[in-house]
């Protein structure tokens, strides 16, 4: 009994580093604020993926509302910095329990350099490529602010990917083997800057722009399905089914991951959410650790694979590739369903070898 609580303990501080940054002060406003910040981001993609903006707009006659929609990309990212700043510790011995004022000083340049875009829109926009000082200033904050975040959130590989490709705006022009292969010629901090913040190429481009009109939308649509229960009727229903085939909780895992990745573009969570289950079931009738935690990852990482709901990049595909969202779902669904049959053969092959 004491191993199962611990377990349900340790699979819900992964979920919460991983996802919510594991941070939970004590302080009660501290925990208001995060969570407001969370219920706002919400109300805000909801209004602005729903006809409210035209109808508010028209019935105030305040164009605010309406223009608030052009503007959705640096509200969406300053919403973004602010919570993956309030929720994520800087560091692994950075506090849990508050915080800190770096943090706080890091909050308001983060949004501050996004809203800096809304409120002098109209003066950036008349001076397309000569970008002044306070461009320059505010392009230069935003970036580290963004990549602080990232490296908070998603880890340190990923900072150093962005910087390399960062460093490369700045250096390469200076390389022959670049220039040969590029034909690129280099930029001053200024022309780089002013291209990865203060146009739409960059960092408020295509990907930002599906996050902010797609993705926030289906991954809030999943994590209430989830939290209503969802994930818990899935690995029931797979259990129910599939329990006693031979080898059957491995089974059962295979197919609840790929109900519950039809929700979840997350494969940390889709892990967490069924292996909770479904690995000790595993454990119990004879497969060793190592090979519950191979199927139940194989099964939860081809949830991003399974639609409706996948992962990132399929939203991406919409963008580049100019189809319908609905499309992606049509084609990715036979590719999905392949792919889980296989894990399915690959478990009973598992459970025939160890006489399961």
């Amino acid at each position: 009994m004491n191993t199962e609580v611990d377990t349900g303990r340790s699979a819900d501080d992964m979920v919460a580093e991983a996802d919510t940054g594991a941070r939970n002060p004590s302080a009660a406003w501290q925990a208001s604020l995060i969570i407001g910040t969370c219920i706002a981001w919400s109300l805000f993609q909801l209004y602005i993926a729903s006809k409210m903006p035209g109808i508010v707009a028209q019935a105030t006659g305040m164009s605010i509302f309406a223009n608030i929609v052009s503007d959705a990309r640096y509200i969406h990212l300053a919403f973004a910095l602010m919570l993956a700043t309030l929720a994520f510790p800087l560091t692994k011995t950075a506090p849990r329990d508050r915080i800190p004022t770096y943090d706080w000083v890091l909050l308001v340049l983060g949004v501050a350099s996004c809203l800096y875009l809304i409120v002098f829109k109209v003066q950036i926009s008349g001076r397309p490529g000569l970008w002044s000082t306070s461009d320059v200033i505010m392009s230069s904050i935003g970036m580290v602010v963004l990549l602080v975040s990232v490296y908070r959130s998603l880890g340190l590989p990923l900072v150093i990917i962005a910087s390399l490709f960062i460093c490369f705006a700045f250096f390469g022009g200076y390389s022959e083997w670049a220039r040969n292969i590029t034909n690129y010629g280099g930029a001053s901090l200024k022309k780089a800057l002013g291209h990865y913040w203060m146009q739409t190429e960059g960092v408020f481009g295509v990907a930002l722009g599906v996050s902010t009109s797609m993705i926030f939308l289906f991954v809030l649509f999943g994590a209430l399905l989830d939290r209503a229960g969802g994930g818990n009727w899935f690995i029931k229903v797979a259990v129910a089914l599939l329990g006693a085939l031979r080898g059957g909780p491995a089974k059962a895992s295979v197919l609840s991951s790929m109900m519950t990745g039809m929700i979840s573009g997350s494969s940390i969570a889709n892990t967490v959410t069924t292996g909770t289950f479904t690995i000790p079931l595993m454990k119990r009738i004879g497969f060793p650790a190592e090979k519950a935690g191979a199927v139940e990852v194989a099964s939860s990482t081809n949830g991003q694979l399974t639609p409706p709901v996948m992962g990132a990049a399929a939203f991406l595909m919409v963008e580049y590739v100019n189809i319908p969202y609905i499309d992606v779902v049509k084609h990715a669904f036979l590719p999905a369903v392949i792919s889980y049959i296989a894990l399915l053969y690959i478990v009973h092959l598992e459970s025939l070898k160890m006489g399961l």
